[in-house]
Order: C-alpha cells, then sequence, then structure tokens
C-alpha cells in the first residue's frame, strides 16, 4: 500500500514542479539559465523521488514526463483538428511579387507582410487543453498524422503547462542544432552505425523513435509559429500571434519582422539570405504571411496551399533532376568532356541544364547513367557537377553511358583516343580542337549568326567548361550554365543568353555562312540561297545541277556536295535546326524591288559607322548584289580605313570609288 502525502508533500511537489518548469524556460526558451546544471540536476531528482514515493501526485504536465519512459509498440494515428497544409514556394523576387499581385487583386486592399525565418526542420502539431499538453503529431498526409506526443516531452522547448488555461491547438518546427547533429554523428560513426545525411533528417528520426529514453538523449529544439485553432488567444494580426504565442511560453525565433509593403519583405529575405549560415539552426528561406487576419480568412486556400502566405526560398546549392543525356564535348586542345545533359533545374537561384562529368573514371565511380535521377551541386563560382545517384528511384530503363569511338565535334572521321596514362579522351586528329574552335569564331561572327557578346575570348571559356563543342549546344545554354564561369557577372551571362535567343532566327545565307562549308562565302551563300529559297533542297541537289549556276564553278559544287554528304555533318545541322528557326522560303530581290538592283558593289577597309556584313545587307535590301572580287563588272568599290591595293585597282578598271558617306547617301 503507498504512503499517503501530507498536504506540505502536496505543496513541496507544486513548488518543485513550478521552479523546475521555470528553469526550463529560461534555458530552452529564453537560452539564459538561471542556475547550474547541478543545481537543476538535485532540484529534478528530488521531484522523481517523491513521485516516486507518491504515485498519485505524478500529473501529465509534470516535467519528470520529460524523462525515461517505456519503449512504445507503435504510434497511434490522431486527426488534426486544423488541416496542416503545405506553402507554395517563390524562388525569386519577380515570383514573391507576383504572389503580392495575387494577394492585392484577390483582397482588394494592399495588406502589410511578416517575414519570418523559413526553419528546415520538422513540423509539429500540439494541442492543448486547459493550458496543459494533450497531443503531440506530426503533419502525416495533412488530415491524419502520428501521436509523438511521449517524444515530444522530450524536448525542452516545448512547454508542458502554458502560462495560461487555454484551448489551443499550435504547429511549429522541430529542429536539431548544427552542434548537436556534429555529436551525434561522431558517436554513431564510433559505432559503425549509418550516419545522418543532415540536421533535419537527424530531427525526424529522432521523433520518430519508439523509444523516448533516445530521444531524451538527443538535444532537439523548437520554434512555435502559428496558432492553428483556439477561440481564446486570437489576435487580428500575424504579428499578435507570435506576441501571443511568447506570452503564452512557446519559443518563437526572434528573426521576424513586419513588413510594410513586399519590398520590405524582400529586403529582409535579401538579409538572411547572407546570415542564415551563421545560425546553429538550418534556414532554407523566409515566410511571407499577409499580415491582416481577416485578409487571411478571406483570401482562404487552394487545394494545397493557403493563399495568404508563400516561402520565399534562399537559392539551394543542391538540387536534383534527371540525366536526359550525356554530350561528349571537344575542347580547344582536342580533350573530350563529358558533360550531362540535364532536365532544367533551379539550383542556386538559377536554371542549369548541363553538368561536368569529369572523365570516364567519374562516370564509373559515381555509376551514373542516362536517365538516373542525380543530385547536382553548385556553390559560387564552381560549374555545376553531379555528386550522387539517387539510385533507389531506378526503374530499370537506365542506360549506361560508354565513350564512343568518333565525337561529332573531332575533325576527320570523328575519332577519339584515350591519353596514355589519364583518365580523358582526346581526339584521334590533333588538330581537331583548334578546328572546332575557329568554326565556332566563324558560326557567331557579324558574317553569319552575328552573335553579340559571343566572341573569341568567351568561346574559348565556355569550350574548356565543356559546355559547347558544336552549332546547337550554343542555344542550349542557361542562365546557370555560363554564370557561374570565370569573369562572368550576372549582367554579362544575360546579356549574353538575349543576344544567343535573337539569334535564332536566321536568314539561309547567314545560315549556310555559319556552317564553315568549305569555298562557301558569303556571296555564294546567297546564290545558293537566290536559287534554292529552301534549305532541303540544297541538301539533295546534285554535284552537276550545282555546276550549271552561273557564279559556282566544279570546285565549289564539289564541296557544297562533299559537306552535306558528310554524316557527322548532317547530324550537326540536324541539331542545329532543332534550336533555330530559318527563315524559309528566302525571298531576293527582284527587279523592281530596290533602286540599286543590277548594281554590283565590292567593300574593301574598315567602315566605322557599321560593320561590312552589315553594309552588304544594306546593299543587297536595295536590290544591288555584293562581290568579293572586284572586275570591270563592278560599279562601286566602297572604300573605309586601310582599303588596300583594291582601290589602285578600281582606279585602272575605272569602277567609281565611294567613300562610307557617299554610300550611305546612295542607299538612302
Amino acid at each position: 500500500m503507498s504512503e499517503k502525502p501530507s498536504k506540505s508533500v502536496e505543496k513541496r511537489l507544486e513548488k518543485l514542479r513550478q521552479e523546475i518548469a521555470r528553469h526550463n524556460y529560461k534555458y530552452y526558451v529564453l537560452d539564459d539559465p538561471e542556475i547550474s546544471d547541478a543545481a537543476y540536476d538535485s532540484l529534478m531528482r528530488e521531484l522523481l523521488e517523491l513521485e516516486g514515493r507518491f504515485p498519485s501526485l505524478k500529473t501529465p504536465d509534470s516535467p519528470s514526463q520529460r524523462v525515461g519512459g517505456e519503449p512504445l509498440e507503435g504510434f497511434k494515428k490522431i486527426e488534426h483538428l486544423v488541416p496542416q497544409w503545405s506553402f507554395d514556394n517563390a524562388f525569386t523576387e519577380e515570383e514573391i511579387r507576383e504572389f503580392s499581385r495575387r494577394v492585392e487583386r484577390m483582397s482588394g486592399e494592399s495588406p502589410t507582410y511578416v517575414s519570418e525565418l523559413k526553419i528546415d526542420g520538422f513540423k509539429i502539431v500540439l494541442s492543448y487543453g486547459k493550458g496543459v499538453l494533450k497531443t503531440g503529431a506530426t503533419r502525416g498526409d495533412g488530415k491524419i498524422g502520428e501521436d509523438v506526443t511521449e517524444n515530444i516531452k522530450r524536448v525542452g522547448s516545448i512547454p508542458l503547462r502554458l502560462n495560461r488555461e487555454i484551448d489551443i491547438t499550435v504547429e511549429g518546427e522541430i529542429w536539431m542544432g548544427k552542434k548537436e547533429f556534429e555529436r551525434i554523428n561522431s558517436i554513431k560513426k564510433e559505432k559503425g552505425e549509418p550516419l545522418f545525411a543532415n540536421p533535419r533528417n537527424a530531427s525526424a528520426g529522432t521523433i520518430r523513435q519508439l523509444d523516448p529514453s533516445i530521444v531524451s538523449k538527443r538535444r532537439l529544439d523548437s520554434f512555435i509559429y502559428d496558432i492553428g485553432d483556439t477561440e481564446e488567444a486570437r489576435s487580428e494580426t500575424q504579428i499578435g500571434e507570435l506576441e501571443t504565442l511568447k506570452e503564452l511560453g512557446f519559443k518563437v525565433n526572434p528573426n521576424y519582422t513586419f513588413c510594410k509593403d513586399i519590398d520590405d519583405s524582400i529586403e529582409h529575405w535579401k538579409e538572411w539570405k547572407e546570415k542564415a549560415e551563421e545560425q546553429d539552426y538550418l534556414v532554407d528561406g523566409t515566410a511571407v504571411k499577409v499580415n491582416e487576419i481577416r485578409l487571411q480568412k478571406n483570401l482562404g486556400y487552394t487545394a494545397k496551399a493557403p493563399r495568404f502566405c508563400i516561402a520565399f526560398k534562399f537559392p539551394a546549392e543542391q538540387a536534383t533532376t534527371v540525366v536526359e543525356d550525356v554530350l561528349f564535348q571537344v575542347g580547344r586542345t582536342g580533350v573530350i568532356t563529358p558533360v550531362a545533359k540535364l532536365r532544367p533545374t533551379l539550383v542556386d537561384g538559377s536554371t542549369v541544364s548541363r553538368a561536368t562529368l569529369h572523365n570516364e573514371d567519374e562516370i564509373k565511380r559515381l555509376d551514373v547513367r542516362v536517365g538516373d535521377t542525380v543530385v547536382i551541386q553548385k556553390a559560387g563560382d564552381v560549374i555545376p557537377a553531379i555528386v550522387k545517384v539517387v539510385k533507389e528511384v531506378r526503374e530499370g530503363k537506365e542506360k549506361p553511358i560508354k565513350f564512343p569511338k568518333k565525337v561529332e565535334g573531332c575533325g576527320g572521321e570523328g575519332k577519339i583516343e584515350r591519353i596514355p596514362g589519364q583518365a580523358a579522351y582526346r581526339c584521334a586528329d590533333s588538330d581537331s580542337g583548334e578546328a572546332v574552335r575557329q568554326k565556332l569564331y566563324h558560326f557567331a561572327s557579324r558574317k553569319a549568326f552575328n552573335i553579340d557578346g559571343l566572341g573569341p575570348k568567351i568561346i574559348d571559356k565556355l569550350m574548356d567548361n565543356g559546355m559547347i563543342s558544336v552549332y546547337a549546344d550554343i542555344f542550349t545554354l542557361k542562365y546557370g550554365d555560363v554564370e557561374s564561369l570565370p569573369g562572368f557577372a550576372e549582367k554579362a551571362a544575360k546579356n549574353l543568353l538575349s543576344s544567343i535567343d535573337k539569334a535564332r532566327k536566321v536568314t539561309l545565307p547567314r545560315l549556310l555562312v555559319g556552317l564553315s562549308i568549305p569555298q562557301v562565302g558569303e556571296e555564294t551563300a546567297r546564290i545558293l540561297a537566290d536559287r534554292f529559297k529552301r534549305l532541303n533542297k540544297i541538301e539533295k541537289v546534285s554535284e552537276s545541277e550545282l555546276e550549271e549556276i552561273d557564279g559556282i564553278g566544279p570546285i565549289v559544287a564539289h564541296s557544297v556536295r562533299e559537306w552535306f554528304a558528310k554524316e557527322v555533318n548532317r547530324e550537326s545541322l540536324g541539331r542545329l535546326l532543332g534550336e533555330i528557326k530559318v527563315e524559309e522560303p528566302y525571298k531576293p530581290k527582284t527587279a523592281g524591288e530596290g533602286k540599286l538592283f543590277g548594281k554590283t558593289f565590292v567593300f574593301t577597309g574598315a567602315l566605322s559607322g557599321m560593320s561590312r556584313p552589315e553594309a552588304s545587307e544594306r546593299a543587297r535590301a536595295q536590290g544591288a548584289s555584293v562581290s568579293s572580287s572586284l572586275s570591270k563588272s563592278t560599279d562601286f568599290l566602297v572604300v573605309g580605313e586601310d582599303p588596300g591595293s583594291k582601290k589602285q585597282k578600281a582606279e585602272l578598271l575605272g569602277v567609281k570609288i565611294l567613300n562610307e558617306q557617299e554610300f550611305i547617301d546612295l542607299i538612302d
């Protein structure tokens, strides 16, 4: 028969509970301990001893509930009183502004906002009856979670009794500090046990332990951020709710701020994007919420998320995506770099579509295959790389990656060979790298696709980093692919991609010039376009038919036919046509369509107000033809600075000579 407690014992127990609860609050919530650990332990020992002697006096909210506990057989299901929604995400300033515009459109008002830190932890839902903790549950599917009350009681910052006797449901995050995470992993490593991947996983794994004593040994913490259900502690604002939560005894993250408009919330996000790493807890963004509770109610919810708040995520340095293909890029020295062509994804604040695989040995080490889901990483000025394959989601359709015997970007027959003593391959033709480089220079030049900003130095950088080696590669570049290259600031990357995008629409003559078909320059390309109007007709034309065209001799005819007959050229062209739009059918100027029809121009020297290709275009726009060689049939020679011998020859032949201004006056 248990001992009957006296009134003095009852009073002592009540005092002990109150005092220990107060010290818990100061230690776990305020981070301001008032007594030493030894003194605290002494109070707890006395409480446990008295409750052991008088079990009838043990209460659900007693601090003793945070220690000990028998292992559970399993977790019961618990139905949430309030549905647990997920937040929609924003990753850019434009997306957060669109959220604000949507809120204003739907509410008809310009609300204020609260910006809170978004803690990367494990969501928990707590219910209290008359101020005493009744249940702690996981989010689950949003409607039904798991009852983890016994484990929740072991989290020191979660109050077992509130400062007011109210019925309330609150929501928050359980988290594990980085230092505690390292401590636990070091213990697991010593025991040869699998390590936790990150503090968030460690938090989730701890809360879902069936043995509460394990939870007691790991220091978990919490931040509570929302009132889910109550009639006794409602506030008119989100700021007010946070203040109420603090008054009730919950630990609330202090780094929230009132925002008079969405610009203020963006500034808060920018500030914490830089400071987040300094915290002991993980922060993956900010939570932007409409401050006015009445507007929150009016805005309501979609099927998935609240309309009145959004998670404004920080740029992630890692992301998952799918390997759609592997490209084998030829660098300036002819070395082959395998590059994974990825399903475009956002990482570190920008979209990337490729990641380096380095070499054959790295492919084998990762065991990466086409079709695999992979983790890519990009940090600062580092080219994105694949760091892990998520093998658990393989379906069996993934294809192993093998180095080919031939690579499109190599010269000659395209053969490649492994460099002795290295993990790298190179083109068997030692001049291949230089040949590819020169072709890309020409392709982007003013005579061809005229891609502003894509000069030789930029092409060299892109080649050195395995970004491009064939024409089509240029048009598949994403912002995140080039933004991390050395010397590429944000503006430079955006300007380059804008220029590339403008170049997607090209005339047939410019396309032919850009392909580096031997013997085909601007005038020959114009002749071919004038005659055949469409690319597919030029691809199929016979050598003899080409020879019949005025201005095209047997050497040019053979060169054109030979180029289109090679499989490697057809593959390269096919890939390019998948990325650009050729203006077809080509419509040359005909008689009566230009005041200079029938006139032939030759240009020499450097023009100051325009490039020579631009000048040629303007002459052709008036119906003239342009030639690179001077003869008696030439009508005008336009001279710029340093004209060379053509000026003297024109004087001998009696060809009319124009300076740049006279040419402009003539065509205008």
